[in-house]
């Protein structure tokens, strides 16, 4: 999924992009409101993040011009506390949501992942057949299209990347699958591979999906190797 950042901060803006892609999205960047305009007609983003005061063209009209080209890609205006923000008019503008500075990287990633739980509701009611089928390890239920785990009356929340580690090793039951192999996959094959990266994913995800973290189930590692999903005999039968 593809994030425009529009934020003529550079602080903030890498900043910003940091905190999405460790969540999984694929961030493209503009220092001023020109730039995000031809970046969106070049990429055509999921997501855009616009600073509203901005050089060259501000964020309201950055808006406005996106909405002449879509009426439906989510849009969240950044704004410092200092700023009056007229939310009527970003109401009017058809904004998804509003980011206040300084924002804790909890808030933007819970923002984040709220308008896109809304953007990926809409594709599916118009085209149920772009719903990605929930699927289970061991008694944990993956919902993809939520960002969330269930199991029981538990609610886990899941970035975009959490859940496509998920996937991967669900699709390769039984299997190990390697450390470059998960990278390629689930961060793309121009990143940088880290092993400390990789298991300090693994070890975040653990503590919210494993009963036990210091003894997992769904996610074992395989020293050497990489990483494997064991289902039990009954899921294995399934498979």
């Amino acid at each position: 999924m593809k994030i425009l950042v529009a934020e003529d901060d550079r602080l903030t803006r890498q900043g910003l992009a940091e905190v999405l892609e460790a969540e999984g999205y694929q961030v493209h960047q503009a220092a001023d409101g020109a730039e995000a305009l031809a970046l969106y007609d070049r990429v055509a983003p999921d997501l855009v993040c616009l600073d509203i005061m901005m050089p060259v063209v501000d964020g309201y009209e950055v808006c406005r011009r996106l909405r002449a080209r879509s009426m439906t890609v989510p849009v969240i205006f950044i704004s410092a506390k200092s700023e009056e923000i007229d939310t009527v008019v970003g109401l009017e503008l058809g904004a998804d949501d509003f980011l206040t500075k300084p924002f804790g990287i909890r808030e933007v990633v819970a923002r984040i992942r709220a308008v896109t739980r809304r953007c990926r509701a809409a594709q599916v009611s118009a085209d149920p057949a772009a719903a990605a089928a929930p699927f289970r390890m061991g008694d944990l239920e993956v919902l993809p299209d939520e960002l969330r785990a269930r199991r029981g009356g538990e609610v886990v929340d899941l970035s975009l990347r959490e859940v496509a580690i998920l996937r991967l090793l669900h699709d390769r039951a039984g299997k190990a699958v390697d450390r470059n192999t998960i990278f390629n996959v689930c961060w793309g094959v121009d990143y940088l591979p880290s092993s400390r990266t990789l298991d300090q994913t693994i070890s975040q995800l653990r503590k919210r999906i494993e009963r036990d973290p210091g003894s997992p189930l769904i996610i074992t590692t395989v020293h050497g190797v990489g990483y494997r999903y064991q289902p039990d005999d009954r899921e294995a039968g399934s498979h």
